[in-house]
């Protein structure tokens, strides 16, 4: 397992199941824009083996969505020509292509078949062969803009692990002996969320240990949140600890063969409107098959007469059981004409959900669809039927957009071809973003083109997912990589990378000019922050803003127009990145919760590893005496870093004997200490949420215990440039030795800081001195055998063992301390697809906003929803009406405005009397000001006012100022449209 490849998506599917996927073998019929991406997303997320099989050859229509063939591919296999470029994505996936005929042998050889875009009888054979054999069976297919998904994993399939959510888990402060038995729960752990007859098993428990090998069991919650078990009267008396951890129940799908389900169509819908439109386009997809049955062809793009015939076609099937609504003509109507077409937004949507379903079938981990989903998104094409394409619009070109213009002409191409983008992030989303600019031909005149911004470099994490990247990238800037692949999408494309953040510090280079040759931005970033700031940017020069984001399986993307819709509005920051402040005596004293716990590791290893090593370099070269300073914290830090050591360490065994004295220091002795100073039989430790905490003994065999030591000595020496070692079994022989012994160092100053331990720490820093610099450690997240995270981990698990605190897995603590958030590559390439039907709205011109769509998704459990976006809000004051697009505009003229005369304007063109007026933060003007200060403020030019305020000079190219202003008698919350100052 490459598990610095998979780190992200690993918290996504967990290592059982994508141990699972790395042994799957997966056989994939169609290479058309659908197949192609199920072809990417399985070898990003590592399936075993994926055999292609589509020997038609590629045509011009193929290279609208499909982002591996190219001109050159005209007239090969599309799977030969497709098979080089996916075996680049992931060297450890087998990619092989199957060129004979797909029999019954061939399917049995495989654990999942995926058909993209086949005919009817195929789908038929193949699905009534998976079925029978117990093979899962995928079918996809687009058209134009509807797309559908058909799963069938069998009539008995078992979902291990229904949710991406993880167990539920609480730790326990007490467990009553009778019948039932009580557990009660610890306060200040996070709420749990225990339901009557969920199933649980118990672990640490210290007494009733007959708990720990219980199977198991059914739980009843009480009023006061407090578990009800079975009967604990013969076990043992309850000493301390435990955990109670929900088992999540296994689930049974039964699905029917494709034939049956063709009949029976379970839809899941919100309303019996949705159900109604899915039946529709049910039966609009049976109609096509039939029309290219009958005549070897799909219906001529836009043509009214292949229209006709599909429309009757589909109202002469058989109605579907169950159902009696007539079908909707005008929609089967609009669904034929726009048919023929081919669209890379679509072909993502579509590629993204049937990968996420093959790995579910493979791992058995999350909620497989019940057996249909339908995708409509007719709403890109214009509401006014005279602004429809017509035949001779969307006949083929020959070109590599021919399967875009069969669906809206050449008119919207025409448009695509002129705008300029400006992508923010080249990430995961990013990568698919190009994509989706490359195959739809944004940007691919002279006039046109795509700017991408983004300052951070290729890691190896990143190649799960960011498919434009490769091993041979790593450490190379994202944007310049990025763009170059992009170019090699589509030659015509013209892309420019920028490596510098777009952020307020880039402001010079993201300026007026800049923005003024932009049509457009995509967001596709990581944190909160940033996409406030790219938002506010969108907002002052009104730009549209494509925005999206993915967490594991979840993921949405969303659509803000000026004047349209409303503007972004998320979260006011991340909850993961920001550093929550905790009570110093909480930390050290009185954690309560495993996040306490974690903060205090973190604060070890960088007292001990870097500040210390600050300090000590520092005293080495002021030679300042710890007499004449005598700080609290500088001497407890250093009395920490030398520990059980009068010397500076020389060998690998001094590093191991100062990890044991520092163990010993913060997990039996502080412990010990704090005890003296609060007695459990005097301080209230049971209510609240404060543990009393005990003290632990050391016990090489203990892992976290083991792993502790192993990773301080590794550091301590790494500090003092000696060599470590990672091996255990001689580190546990070392161990051995100095333990049987009875010689375990004790620490040599305590906490008192009187003359005679100031003197002997002087002495023992002296000494430290006569050597080289010490080296400081800076924590880093991503590299798995430099023992930082490991120490954290076992620093966080031993300090929740003192006090009886739930701790949390490895790789949790290394997502909470790397900030990582958990990704993988389906639902990333599901809403840069729904962000591609966004696109194609905003280019093709004005529209209402009961068109656009924000779209939120959960792979996992099988949400999707697409709605229309709110209006903006309309504020007033007065005559005035404005939106958060509004601005009030001054127009520059020649001698510029004194303060004096922008207020009379104001007064006079908007009857505005303005009270206070600020630049940024600074205060320029205010009526409350003494009489003299106004004048001094009103004679000045507004530009100089400016400077004389906040000490700004405008910088060359600078078009527009932006000014807050209040008005006299309203309300300080009223929020006025921005004032535009034109220079």
């Amino acid at each position: 397992m490459d598990e610095e490849l998979y780190s992200r998506q690993l918290y996504v599917v967990g290592l059982p199941a994508m141990q699972k996927i790395q042994e799957a073998k997966v056989l994939l019929c169609g290479l058309q824009g659908l197949g192609a991406e199920v072809a990417k997303n399985l070898v990003l997320t590592g399936v075993g083996s994926l055999t292609l099989h589509d020997p038609h050859p590629t045509c011009w229509a193929d290279l609208a969505a499909q982002f591996f063939l190219s001109e050159k591919s005209l007239g090969r296999s599309r799977a030969e020509a497709s098979q080089a470029q996916l075996a680049q994505l992931n060297e450890a996936v087998q990619i092989s292509v199957h060129r004979g005929d797909i029999t019954e042998d061939l399917l049995r050889g495989f654990q999942v078949v995926v058909l993209t875009d086949s005919k009817l009888e195929d789908q038929l054979k193949v699905g009534t062969l998976c079925h029978k054999h117990g093979v899962c069976f995928l079918m996809a297919e687009t058209r134009g803009l509807v797309g559908r998904l058909f799963c069938d994993f069998g009539e008995d399939f078992t979902v291990v692990d229904p949710t991406e959510v993880e167990p539920m888990t609480a730790a326990i402060r007490d467990i009553s002996q009778g019948s039932p038995g009580i557990v009660t729960l610890r306060g200040g752990t996070k709420r749990h969320s225990f339901y009557d007859g969920d199933l649980v098993v118990f672990s640490d428990i210290e007494g009733m240990v007959e708990l720990n090998s219980c199977s198991p069991q059914p739980v009843r919650v009480q009023k006061d949140g407090s578990l009800e078990i079975g009967d604990t009267t013969t076990f043992s008396r309850y000493l301390r600890g435990g955990v109670v951890t929900e088992v999540k129940r296994p689930k049974t799908v039964r699905h029917k063969p494709l034939d049956i389900a063709l009949l029976q169509p379970h839809v899941v819908a919100q309303n019996t409107q949705e159900v109604q439109r899915a039946h529709c386009l049910h039966q609009a997809f049976h109609a096509l098959h039939k029309f290219q049955q009958l005549h070897g062809r799909l219906p001529k793009p836009w043509d009214p007469d292949d229209a006709e015939t599909v429309v009757g076609l589909a109202q002469d099937l058989e109605p579907l059981k169950g159902t009696e609504e007539s079908l909707d003509g005008a929609l089967l109507r609009t669904i034929a004409l726009s048919s023929a077409g081919t669209l890379s937004p679509m072909a993502a949507i579509l590629g993204g959900v049937a990968a996420q379903e093959v790995l579910k079938a493979i791992s058995r981990k999350f909620m497989p669809l019940d057996q249909w989903l339908y995708l409509d998104a007719l709403e890109c094409l214009p509401e006014d039927e005279t602004l429809l394409p017509s035949p001779e619009d969307c006949q083929p070109r020959n070109c590599r957009y021919d399967g875009q213009i069969a669906v809206f002409g050449t008119g919207l191409q025409e448009k695509l071809s002129d705008k300029h983008y400006l992508l923010v992030g080249a990430g995961a989303i990013g990568c698919e973003m190009l994509k989706v600019f490359a195959l739809v031909g944004l940007g691919v005149r002279a006039n046109g083109g795509v700017t991408v911004a983004d300052m951070d470099h290729i890691e190896r994490s990143n190649l799960s997912r960011q498919f434009l990247f490769r091993p041979k990238d790593i450490r190379r800037p994202k944007a310049e990589v990025a763009a170059a692949a992009a170019h090699r999408l589509n030659p015509d494309l013209q892309v420019t990378p920028y490596t510098s953040p777009l952020d307020p510090t880039t402001e010079d280079i993201y300026d007026d000019s800049f923005f003024s040759r932009v049509d457009g931005v995509v967001a596709a970033l990581d944190s909160f922050q940033a996409r406030h700031y790219v938002a506010a940017r969108c907002t002052h020069y009104l730009k549209p803003l494509l925005e999206a984001g993915t967490q594991g399986t979840r993921g949405s993307a969303s659509v803000f127009v000026p004047y349209v819709t409303e503007a972004y509005r998320g979260p006011a920051s991340d909850e993961t990145s920001e550093d929550v402040p905790y009570p110093v005596c909480t930390l050290r004293h009185f954690p309560s919760t495993m996040e306490h716990s974690l903060q205090w590791a973190q604060d070890q290893f960088g007292g001990l590893f870097r500040l210390s090593t600050e300090t000590i370099n520092c005293y080495q070269q002021t030679c300042t005496s710890l007499l004449a300073t005598h700080r609290t914290e500088t001497l407890a830090l250093l009395k920490q870093v030398m520990g059980v050591l009068r010397t500076r360490p020389q060998t690998w065994r001094d590093c191991v004997v100062w990890a044991l004295g520092h163990w010993q220091l913060c997990f039996h002795d502080s412990i010990v200490e704090l005890l003296r100073h609060f007695p459990s039989d005097k301080v209230l430790f049971s209510s609240g949420s404060k543990t009393c905490p005990h003290p632990l003994q050391f016990d090489p065999n203990q892992d976290m215990h083991f792993l502790y030591v192993l990773a301080a000595a590794n550091l301590y020496a790494r500090m003092h440039g000696l060599p470590g070692s990672q091996s255990q079994s001689a580190l546990r022989e070392l161990l051995k030795q100095l333990l049987e012994s009875d010689s375990t160092p004790q620490n040599l100053f305590s906490a008192e800081h009187d003359q005679e331990q100031l003197k002997e720490l002087q002495e023992t820093l002296d000494d430290w001195r006569k050597g080289p610099p010490l080296q400081p450690v800076l924590f880093v997240k991503d590299d798995d055998s430099n023992f930082h995270v490991d120490f954290v981990v076992a620093a966080t698990d031993l300090r929740c063992q003192n006090y009886g605190i739930l701790p949390v897995n490895h790789a949790r603590i290394k997502q909470i301390v790397g900030r990582i958030i958990p990704a993988i590559a389906t639902s990333t390439a599901v809403v840069a697809g729904l962000l591609g039907l966004e696109l194609y709205k905003v280019v093709s011109g004005l529209r209402p906003c009961g068109t656009f769509r924000h779209s939120y998704l959960h792979l996992a459990e099988n949400h999707f929803i697409r709605s229309a976006p709110s209006a903006p809000a309309v504020q007033s004051f007065r005559h005035l009406q404005w939106t958060c697009w509004h601005r009030l505009k001054v127009p520059a003229v020649q001698p510029e405005r004194t303060l004096e005369s922008l207020l009379a304007h104001l007064q006079e063109e908007h009857g505005l009397n303005v009270e206070r007026l600020l630049h940024g933060q600074a205060l320029l003007y205010s009526s409350g000001w003494p009489s003299e200060k106004q004048a001094q403020h009103l004679r000045l030019r507004v530009t100089e006012l400016v400077q004389h305020v906040t000490g700004w000079e405008p910088k060359p190219g600078l078009g527009v100022l932006v000014f807050e202003l209040s008005c006299e008698g309203e309300d300080e919350e009223t929020a006025f449209p921005p004032l535009h100052y034109e220079l």
